[in-house]
């Protein structure tokens, strides 16, 4: 079921947009090298989110323990965050939802710790460009199939692949609504793009091959082949006028 949304329910998710970039900022500015865990970042991501009357999203939403998915390298999305010490050259994804006025906001970023491999550098740059260069086709009268295309198009030219089974999907009343937003398509094919529409797109890129498996938590998707992955995410808003990214400070 697509759920249109009102000048006034974009406001709101507006405001919890506004929250998660800052969450995810907050985050991405507090890992050290050696010392940081995932689960000391889900700490600070609830704390953020309960002071500023939030609440979140992916806590409990089909029994997920956590407020932040934290995804470390061969990690494609969904890790649950524990005590594993975040090191020097790791890739951190870094992704988390939440409800503020009713209405929700989600998005993720992918963070270097310290310096990176060249590969890892690429990755992580050309998954936030395919991200972008969704967002610029995702206007009224597209379809979703140019979203896709977008995407695929841009990163296997990189000689990367898109993470196979995983998609994004429309956001707003609740943190997942119709429709999926796949990472890879035809363009001219697929729903058509009306205003009111708020999606969460959402790049999962794989440094290897676009295989994946799930771990032994029965949560966390990780690379087949156990290459790297990075992942990038906005909830977006499209409009008579265009297209605004809603999860931004």
């Amino acid at each position: 079921m697509i759920i249109l949304k009102s000048d006034s329910v974009v406001a709101r998710m507006r405001e919890a947009g506004r929250l998660v970039a800052r969450v995810l900022r907050q985050c991405a500015e507090s890992i050290q090298p050696n010392k940081t865990t995932p689960a000391s970042l889900n700490f600070l991501a609830e704390r953020m989110v309960l002071e500023a009357g939030g609440f979140p999203a992916f806590k409990g939403y089909r029994g997920f323990p956590a407020t932040l998915c934290v995804s470390v390298n061969e990690q494609v999305v969904h890790g649950i965050p524990g005590v594993r010490t975040i090191r020097e050259g790791d890739l951190v994804t870094l992704d988390t939802g939440i409800f503020y006025q009713g209405f929700c906001a989600d998005a993720a970023i992918t963070v270097g710790v310290g310096r990176l491999s060249p590969d890892a550098q690429q990755l992580m740059n050309v998954t936030e460009q395919s991200l972008q260069k969704a967002i610029e086709v995702a206007k009224a009268g597209n379809r979703l199939g140019d979203i896709g295309h977008a995407i695929q198009s841009h990163v296997e030219a990189q000689g990367f692949s898109v993470a196979l089974g995983l998609a994004g999907h429309g956001v707003g009343r609740t943190i997942h609504e119709g429709p999926d937003v796949p990472n890879f398509g035809k363009p001219g094919t697929g729903m058509l793009l009306e205003p009111g529409m708020t999606l969460a797109i959402e790049p999962m890129i794989n440094l290897g091959k676009p295989e994946v498996e799930m771990d032994e938590d029965d949560w966390t998707v990780i690379t087949a082949d156990r290459s790297l992955s990075a992942h990038f995410e906005h909830t977006i808003a499209i409009t008579e006028h265009g297209v605004e990214i809603l999860t931004v400070e």
